[in-house]
């Protein structure tokens, strides 16, 4: 069946360690001011890294993800027959127990049973957007509600430390000269998607609208991405041609970018190889750089922050910036928020084993 487009995004929560709800995500970005703090979740004094940004109050992982799907459906205004008919895509960090904790997600939601469940690395989260937003498509289901959550544990702490892969200056530098690798951070978001009809049928409120989605492998390495962005690149082109729109449409990129020298360099490659010239003139910043790296709740996070972002008409900086790298010779925001020039916006996103993923929105 073809897919009928776009797709609305009427209710949205999330939680970061710049608070609590949709209002304080976009307060902090456009703050500019990264919330890593001293790790006091659990006992850091045995690793190279001591700092995360995690927030103090937050809860069991269960519970917050309960609270955000609550909360995201009632933004929304879903009743309990809407609830009932809409299925969950759950992204969350673990193995077994998974699904388990998707199935118990949705019942105590009241959304409709056999929930899918994403578990593959940083881009579960975007991956499981894009399905959701290609059955909207299909005509296969009215809605779809997506929720994602990762609360930095001292498991996959120790593994990024043992893998010197965190910043051992305290700070993510996205793009930027001197940058030393990623930091960790809470992330809890979920998303009512609908297809346009059904939106207009309940009169609900249009935040965005997922205009399209690519999705590519690279198999360059299990751990680094293709230097040249080639996968990344295919999955910007393939969001692009969905939403029928050109390089020069659009006015951000929330990019992937951890700041660790390598992912950056290949993702600025990725958007010289997809779009040409204008991936030196599109404005860019990487809001990791604030709320850290959420893992597989990175995508939905960031598509969050992003949409909340350019609705709001301005851009978040890139915090944490000292200088340019040749390697990235991208139009990086820094100092202040940028006014956005245009509605459109794509989130990016890349995980080991060579996934990459690109979700392109337009602001209501």
């Amino acid at each position: 069946m073809a897919e009928r487009a776009p797709v609305r995004i009427t209710g949205v929560h999330a939680l970061s360690a710049l608070g609590r709800g949709a209002d304080a995500q976009l307060a902090g970005v456009l703050a500019g001011a990264p919330a890593f703090r001293p790790v006091g979740r659990f006992d850091t004094s045995a690793r190279r890294v001591g700092v995360a940004a995690t927030l103090a109050d937050a809860g069991p992982l269960a519970d917050e993800l309960t609270e955000a799907v609550h909360t995201a459906c009632a933004a929304a205004g879903l009743d309990t027959a809407a609830r009932a008919a809409a299925p969950l895509l759950l992204a969350a960090h673990g193995g077994t127990g998974v699904p388990g904790l998707a199935g118990e997600l949705a019942r105590r939601c009241g959304l409709a049973g056999a929930p899918r469940v994403y578990t593959s690395a940083c881009v579960s989260a975007s991956t499981a957007v894009a399905d959701a937003a290609a059955l909207i498509g299909r005509g296969v289901v009215d809605r779809v509600v997506v929720a994602a959550g990762y609360l930095v544990e001292p498991d996959q702490y120790a593994l990024f430390d043992a893998g010197r892969a965190l910043a051992t200056d305290g700070a993510v530098r996205p793009f930027s000269a001197g940058r030393r690798g990623l930091l960790l951070g809470d992330g809890v978001a979920a998303v009512v998607l609908e297809s346009a009809d059904a939106a207009a049928r309940r009169d609900a409120p249009t935040l965005a609208s997922v205009l399209g989605w690519g999705r590519a492998g690279d198999a360059y390495h299990p751990c680094q991405p293709d230097p040249q962005g080639r996968g990344l690149a295919r999955a910007l082109g393939a969001a692009l041609r969905r939403a029928g729109l050109r390089p020069e449409d659009i006015g951000y990129v929330n990019a992937n970018a951890t700041g660790t020298g390598y992912s950056d360099a290949a993702e600025a490659a990725a958007l010289r190889l997809a779009w040409g010239e204008h991936a030196h003139r599109v404005p860019v910043s990487s809001t990791k750089a604030l709320h850290g790296h959420a893992l597989e709740a990175s995508g939905l996070l960031e598509l969050v922050v992003t949409v909340l972002a350019v609705r709001h008409g301005k851009l978040p900086v890139n915090a944490g910036w000292l200088g340019p790298d040749e390697a990235c010779p991208l139009d990086v925001i820094r100092d202040a928020p940028r006014p956005a020039a245009t509605g459109y916006a794509v989130s990016l996103n890349a995980a080991f084993g060579g996934a990459n993923t690109a979700l392109l929105v337009g602001a209501a």
